[in-house]
């Protein structure tokens, strides 16, 4: 939330905060263990529960793991019903960086599922770390995965599936480029923000 719209941010605030003293007693949870499990201070999550402080993405995502919801639902969003099947040429596709991506998933669920065009030399250098698991998996073409300090060239039909927190990078391995399958665990977050971590460009060298 920006600093221009500081009534935006206490009214998600007064949203969350009740939704997250509701949920912890749903789950038979004291304050000291729920705390405890989401890496946090009794304190620091008291100030949440009451209003007093604005919870950050990691911290949704760890409390709503431990009561077995979803971020959605700690923040007060209505889950609509959602169609099971995603019929592909109802998806709209967007672009960001050289990459192409249509989802291929119903939003407002604990993944994130997309498909990803991903052009040679698009981005390559760009490191991301951010919350959350990722799964991949090669349609077409072969992809450059760096993962920390490893580097595997997947071939269509492999996958990957790594914990996002780890420093990675991905890229095209041949000219023709590569397509391929993504889900992540991270929500509330558009689609074309999920792979562009880091805030570089893509001439940047990392």
């Amino acid at each position: 939330m920006s600093p221009a719209d500081p009534g935006g941010a206490s009214d998600a605030v007064a949203v969350v905060a009740p939704r997250l003293r509701e949920l912890r007693r749903r789950a038979s949870l004291t304050l000291e263990a729920a705390a405890r499990d989401a890496g946090l201070s009794p304190a620091h999550l008291s100030r949440l529960e009451t209003g007093q402080r604005q919870p950050s993405l990691p911290v949704l995502l760890a409390l709503a793991r431990i009561y077995g919801t979803t971020v959605s639902e700690l923040l007060g969003e209505a889950v609509a019903d959602r169609d099971a099947v995603i019929r592909g040429d109802a998806m709209e596709p967007s672009e960001a960086g050289g990459w192409t991506y249509r989802q291929a998933g119903a939003p407002g669920r604990g993944m994130q599922a997309l498909r990803v065009k991903v052009p040679y030399g698009a981005q390559g250098d760009i490191v991301r770390v951010h919350p959350g698991e990722e799964w991949l998996h090669v349609l077409k073409g072969r992809l450059r995965l760096h993962l920390a300090a490893a580097v595997h060239v997947l071939a269509p039909g492999d996958s990957a599936h790594f914990d996002s927190l780890t420093p990675h990078r991905i890229a095209a391995a041949d000219r023709h480029g590569v397509e391929l399958l993504f889900v992540h665990t991270l929500l509330q977050s558009p689609a074309t923000a999920l792979c562009l971590g880091g805030g570089t460009s893509p001439g940047d060298p990392r």
